[in-house]
């Protein structure tokens, strides 16, 4: 069988190649962020046959506008970043195929089986799951439009570049009151914009009410973003009625949601959707391992997940060893 896929070495080339469909790789990574980048890099330098298979290569660090909080670069876009990681890595026997989803994977015996959506199969002793998350959208008008124009979804990434000006937070759980602490030791005025009531800890709650410029709308809907070519207002409406809210910024802390789907009949997940993993990276089934944000790690950043992915490229080489000739 051919595949006409988008497949070359790390220097991500556009050149068109067929896949041995016979041959067996010692690891596929599913996702091409930092967690899946960085897990290549050590399973190369391991001596594995590796593969990528990804969707958007670089991940959710390219809707980053700025990255401070990496240790080694002062400043950096989020595109910036994943090209220095892509450069690091060029010349290195890594293949990556890109544009393409990973519908499912099939165990038998040792070597699994990893189904790709144009219809292709790759064979494999290990897979390393580090395909992400996604932000959960607000869903309303504007906010497609306004993406890195002022509307972020990592107040810990994008803050500072809101230093003195009037921001709002959607949400009202834990990362929605923590982001607007954070925020407010940089902003002029920040207000928590919620639909219902808080579900955030008591604990940050009782730290929230001694700040003095946040302002709490509980009980209140984000009809719509505006703005030219920045965000400049959104219209909200509660009990009182609707009205148009001056901010410079929005940030939306509502949750993500893990791409895990594909997976989920075959490793274990908690109530969130996120892969369960040991402190090796190890999921519920043998030789699959999982990074970033896509698992239960409790911290959801770049650093983390780089971190993470060459923790599963050593204990994918290590399960190799042990259980291949």
């Amino acid at each position: 069988m051919d595949f006409n896929l988008n497949l070359g070495g790390l220097g991500f080339s556009d050149k068109k190649s067929d896949v041995d469909t016979d041959k067996i790789y010692d690891l596929v990574i599913i996702g091409g962020g930092p967690a899946g980048l960085n897990a290549a890099l050590y399973g190369i330098r391991k001596g594995m046959d590796t593969i990528i298979v990804t969707d958007r290569l670089g991940g959710q660090v390219l809707d980053t506008t700025s990255v401070e909080n990496y240790l080694g670069y002062e400043k950096e876009t989020g595109e910036g970043l994943i090209e220095k990681f892509k450069k690091h890595m060029e010349g290195l026997d890594v293949k990556v195929i890109k544009n393409m989803k990973v519908l499912g994977v099939d165990k038998k015996e040792k070597v699994k089986k990893v189904n790709l959506e144009d219809g292709s199969t790759l064979k494999t002793k290990t897979i390393i799951i580090a395909s992400g998350s996604k932000p959960r959208k607000l869903g309303v008008p504007g906010e497609e439009q306004y993406l890195n124009k002022g509307v972020a979804y990592c107040a810990i990434c994008d803050g500072p570049l809101f230093q003195g000006l009037d921001v709002a937070v959607a949400g009202g759980g834990n990362s929605a009151v923590e982001a607007a602490i954070d925020l407010a030791k940089i902003c002029n005025k920040v207000w928590i914009v919620h639909r219902s009531k808080f579900r955030a800890d008591k604990i940050i709650l009782d730290r929230l009410e001694e700040i003095s410029n946040i302002e709490v709308l509980l009980e209140t809907k984000i009809k719509s973003i505006h703005g030219e070519k920045l965000i400049s207002s959104i219209n909200i409406e509660n009990k009182s009625g609707e009205k148009n809210l001056k901010i410079d910024g929005l940030f939306v802390e509502i949750g993500y949601l893990p791409n895990s789907d594909f997976i989920k009949n075959l490793v274990d997940l908690n109530d969130r959707g996120e892969i369960l993993i040991d402190k090796s990276n190890k999921t519920s089934e043998e030789g699959i391992f999982a990074a970033g944000d896509v698992t239960d790690v409790q911290f959801k950043q770049i650093v983390i997940s780089a971190g993470d992915g060459a923790k599963a490229a050593l204990s994918a080489n290590e399960y190799i060893n042990k259980n291949f000739d």
